[in-house]
């Protein structure tokens, strides 16, 4: 089994929640996401990660080794400034 490419993780995401924005980065071993959703409404930043974990389901322990994420709501996400360049390492 190959490594996921950012694109896989990112389309497993907003298979498994319905988001406003997902942006995924990563080297096929280390990823950084940012995921948007109104699921993330009223909720804890951990809960919010479970959220995430539980739409990404088993590919989590078997092809994702790490993951790093930000978790918004959409009104988090429009007060937020948003970076002139993409992340990097």
């Amino acid at each position: 089994m190959s490594d996921p490419t950012p694109a896989d993780i990112q389309a497993f995401i907003e298979a498994g929640l319905a988001c406003e924005h997902v942006d995924v980065e990563g080297d096929g071993r280390h990823f950084f996401a940012t995921i948007v959703s109104t699921e993330f409404e009223g909720t804890s930043r951990v809960a919010r990660q479970r959220r995430v974990f539980q739409a990404l389901g088993d590919r989590m322990r078997e092809q994702i080794h790490a993951l790093s994420m930000k978790t918004l709501t959409p009104a988090e996400w429009a007060a937020s400034p948003q970076p002139a360049s993409t992340h990097h390492h």
